[in-house]
């Protein structure tokens, strides 16, 4: 019996694939490629939500409590000031001859109580601001800050249209104080720029602290 060949082995050819095929394996590969390349994004993204940006920015309502409260501070502060010097006068007995005879002494003493009691007090207020606002604290600390100096500034306008009109420096009985007018000038510059800077200074620092416990409470929740 024999076999009948129908063709050589070394002969037979390879199946040539589909154009079909080759776009299905092109197309596979390039799917596969996509995929291995994709960057997991985790699902708590920080979302920004239109209402919580309505909160935020200057509250004037709370830059007034706070300006009010500032306020309190100041009168209650000098009251404690005012009672610890007259109590240490006196102890130590320390008389007008003696600020007097030490004046520029007594001039650096009052003017670094004055700062001392306007910084503590701005800082309460911003503080009280920072905490009524909640979003925003270095803000409410600023706006009690400018309330104060918009006041401030006012008064100095009415007054020197009232002493213009009456003039009411005139009646002030000024004591005669043994400094020179350069030593009371660099002095009054001097005091002017740090009651004017330091309070700014506190009141932005006590509404950033003011802030931070409505921060610690907003960490816990997210």
């Amino acid at each position: 019996m024999t076999v009948e060949q129908y063709g050589e082995s070394d002969t037979l050819t390879q199946p040539v694939p589909s154009p079909t095929t080759q776009r299905y394996e092109e197309a596979r590969a390039a799917a596969h490629r996509a995929m291995t390349s994709v960057t997991l994004v985790p699902d708590s993204l920080p979302v920004t939500d239109p209402e919580r940006l309505a909160y935020r920015g200057f509250k004037f309502g709370a830059a007034f409590f706070g300006w009010l409260i500032m306020l309190s501070m100041i009168v209650l502060l000098t009251a404690v000031v005012t009672g610890a010097g007259a109590g240490a006068s006196y102890v130590l007995d320390y008389t007008k001859s003696d600020a007097r005879q030490q004046a520029g002494a007594a001039a650096i003493t009052s003017a670094a109580v004055v700062v001392l009691v306007l910084s503590l007090a701005f800082y309460i207020g911003g503080y009280v601001a920072g905490r009524l606002a909640r979003f925003d604290g270095a803000r409410q600390g600023f706006g009690v800050w400018m309330i104060s100096l918009l006041l401030v500034v006012a008064a100095a306008g009415a007054g020197a249209f009232l002493n213009s009109q009456y003039d009411l420096l005139g009646r002030v009985h000024r004591p005669d104080v043994p400094l020179t007018n350069d030593s009371l000038l660099t002095g009054g510059l001097i005091t002017a720029a740090a009651v004017l800077m330091l309070p700014l200074l506190a009141a932005l620092l006590g509404g950033k602290n003011g802030q931070r416990y409505h921060d610690k409470i907003d960490a816990l929740l997210d």
